[in-house]
Formats: structure tokens, C-alpha cells, sequence
């Protein structure tokens, strides 16, 4: 079953919390940490994700685009996030990282930009519980969706099935009713929308219709036999 998890980063954010309950039927609510340094923009930190975690029953999904993301990270598990992301370039320990995310009672998660290969990270993929691939570059919302990037999430989940694991496949950046069945067929299973969502008329709409979508993808995809 296709998750859809609506970003914030598209929202306003003069109405986060109206903005956050306006999909609550979504599975998670991505929220996007940048620092201007790992990535050039600069959005909200651990207090906005503390206020987010009391205004929402919906859990919150972390994506820290930041450079020291051991040191950082373990924060927002603390600040209520359910999920918390870090990438695979700004971690100088991932395993150390992904086992102190997990021991404070959140999923690991590693992201890994479009130009970083999965194959280097076959082996800590059993200390993680979702694999996000990026579908651009990181760092603004409302960018074009890279067809380049499907082959890769076909590799990752070849490894996810080849390992036997049960690793949630994130994907995000440019994710729409256009193209979001493509990533679905590839081997994705969650899947971050951002101004496919709150750019809707209806944003719990716009979730309802992706996840029908994304859904179909994975009845008939290969990959999915089984899983």
C-alpha cells in the first residue's frame, strides 16, 4: 500500500498548523529542515517541529537537508518527529546515527542525493526502516521530476528484495499525478508531494487521488508480487 506523506515546504507557513490539519488523511506530514548550508535555503528547525508535533495527529516525517546530521538529528526525534531523515553525504557515522534514531523511538531514515549511488550503502540497509531517494536536487520545493532517477529506484529495490527486508522505498521532488504511477512501478512506496498537494484546490483531494494512483502502480508492478 502507497503512503503519501504532503509537505509542508509547499504550505504556508503563516498557517502551519490549518495547513497540517487540512491533510489529515495523509500517512505522514514531511517536514523539510535546511540549514543555507548543506543545501542553499534556509526553512524552519527542532522549535517549529515541536509546535507541528502539538498541533497535528498526523506523525511527522523529518528530511534534515543539514550538515552535521549526527549531531543534529537525535533533536527532532526529541521534538516529536515519528520519522527522521538524514543524509547519506552529511553523516559521519550513518549506523551509529540510525541505531541512536531508532533507540529514541523514531524510524531511521538516509536520503541520498540524485548523484550518490545506492550500491556503497547495501550493507547498512538493515539498520534502516526507509531509504529516500531524492527525484531532485535538494533544497527548493516545486522542481521538475528527474526520469533519471527511476533506474536507481529500481536498483534499491532489487537490494531492498534481495536482502529481504521490509524498507520502506521514500521517493521526493516533483512527485504528481503525472508522475507519480512511474515511481510507484519502479519499486517506490512512499511518496512526498508537496505543491501536488497544497497547489490543490482540495489538498486532502489531491492526497486521496495520489494514493489511488500510486496504489494501482504497485497492484500491477512486478516488484510488489508478495510484498
Amino acid at each position: 500500500m502507497a503512503q503519501i506523506n504532503p509537505s509542508i515546504l509547499s504550505a504556508d507557513f503563516a498557517r502551519l498548523a490549518e495547513e497540517a490539519q487540512a491533510v489529515e488523511g495523509a500517512d505522514w506530514l514531511h517536514v523539510d529542515v535546511m540549514d543555507n548550508h548543506f543545501v542553499p535555503n534556509l526553512t524552519l528547525g527542532v522549535p517549529i517541529v515541536e509546535s507541528l508535533s502539538r498541533a497535528t495527529s498526523t506523525p511527522l516525517d523529518c528530511h534534515l537537508m543539514i550538515e552535521d546530521a549526527d549531531r543534529w538529528a537525535p533533536q527532532y526525534v526529541e521534538a516529536g518527529a515519528g520519522s527522521v531523515t538524514f543524509h547519506a553525504e552529511a553523516a559521519a557515522a550513518p549506523v551509529r546515527l540510525a541505531r541512536e534514531i531508532r533507540a529514541k523511538g523514531a524510524r531511521a531514515s538516509m536520503a541520498l542525493k540524485p548523484a550518490t549511488p545506492i550500491e556503497p550503502y547495501e550493507d547498512l540497509l538493515p539498520e534502516l526502516d526507509m531509504l529516500l531517494i531524492m527525484t531532485v536536487e535538494p533544497g527548493f520545493g516545486g522542481q521538475s521530476f528527474l526520469d533519471i532517477m527511476l533506474p536507481k529506484i529500481r536498483r534499491t529495490r532489487e537490494l531492498i528484495s534481495r536482502h529481504g527486508l521490509e524498507l520502506w522505498l521514500q521517493v521526493d521532488g516533483g512527485v504528481s499525478e503525472s508522475t507519480i504511477e512511474r515511481c510507484a512501478e519502479a519499486g517506490a512506496d512512499v511518496f512526498v508531494a508537496g505543491s501536488a498537494v497544497y497547489g490543490a484546490k482540495d489538498p486532502a483531494d489531491a492526497v486521496r487521488a495520489l494514493r489511488a494512483k500510486a496504489d494501482g502502480a504497485i497492484a500491477s508492478a512486478g516488484w510488489a508480487c508478495g510484498h
